[in-house]
């Protein structure tokens, strides 16, 4: 017995050399199918920011003259646009625009979809499947379309060039898709709790307040990214209802306040538009652990 403990039969032995052999073996398949692959994916998607960073702190000769100056790096960097951005434009007012038409618009967008989805899931009336397939296909009509007539109504309202305009324009585009993808979720949330808060006196009311909504988490976080990331990057709407520069938004503001006729300041334009990514880049840096976590009690639960 002891012999046999300190000597293990020599076929696991064998077997671990092979193991470890074909993990040499498939290292270098691995770096052609996997790690190469992945390397490029993200030098293309990173690549844009770096080209933003890196043009925010060149120094206006280096932008202007490419054959003397190597156009990847910079030699000598300088804050002189993005200090100019914050400090000598009404940017910060521009940020301030943005973030509060974007908050204001998912939230709207939120509770509305919220209702709409429960009551198609969950209510059973007739013609349900006909609404749902309507909805997510007003998701389909492209706002190029409907800019014209919304203009013309938001006109009418005396809504034009004011920041509520665009607050109730954007629900028009975010509630469709928001709405089909939280019945997704709630079709996954089983409906005998629904029934055993039905027996236990609870109106439709308290039930989606306090059992569907706690389970369906994940789904109000990825619906409140998708609302807030495409009210933060909308442009064809900001640019038709506002006017006034006080009034724009980010997307909207760094165009027109920095493009005069063919001339561009790409410094602070650069700057702008990488200034302006950092409130989205924050949120999802934030929002992807409770994502998870909630992912995480949804399968618990």
């Amino acid at each position: 017995m002891t012999d046999h403990a300190a000597h293990p039969p020599a076929t696991a032995a064998a077997s671990d050399n092979s193991e470890g052999m074909s993990y040499l073996e498939s290292l270098p398949s691995k770096i052609i199918t996997l790690y190469i692959p992945l390397f490029i994916i993200v030098v293309i998607l990173l690549f844009p920011f770096y080209w933003m960073a890196l043009t925010s702190i060149k120094p206006d000769a280096q932008l202007i003259d490419m054959d003397t100056f190597n156009p990847f790096w910079v030699v000598d960097p300088t804050l002189k646009h993005i200090k100019k951005l914050l400090f000598e434009t009404q940017y910060p007012r521009w940020l301030w625009n943005t973030m509060y038409v974007a908050t204001a618009a998912t939230f709207l967008s939120i509770v509305a979809s919220v209702m709409a989805a429960y009551a198609i899931v969950r209510l059973r009336f007739k013609g349900a499947n006909v609404v749902s397939a309507s909805i997510f296909l007003a998701y389909l009509v492209p706002p190029s379309i409907l800019f014209i007539p919304l203009a013309s109504v938001i006109h009418s309202y005396g809504l034009f060039d004011s920041p509520l305009s665009l607050i109730l324009v954007y629900p028009t585009i975010l509630i469709p898709f928001s709405t089909w993808l939280l019945m997704g979720y709630f079709k996954t949330i089983p409906y005998e709790l629904e029934e055993c808060a039905l027996i236990d006196g609870a109106s439709r009311w308290q039930i989606l307040i306090k059992v569907i909504l706690p389970l369906a988490v994940p789904g109000l976080i990825s619906a409140f990214i998708f609302c807030f990331t495409l009210c933060w990057n909308e442009f064809i709407y900001a640019l038709t209802f506002l006017s006034s520069t006080q009034n724009k938004t980010v997307p909207v503001a760094i165009v027109n306040e920095f493009v005069d006729g063919d001339v561009y300041k790409w410094g602070s334009l650069m700057a702008g538009a990488l200034v302006g990514s950092l409130p989205l880049v924050i949120l999802y840096a934030f929002f992807v652990e409770h994502y998870v976590s909630a992912m995480t009690g949804a399968v618990k639960e």
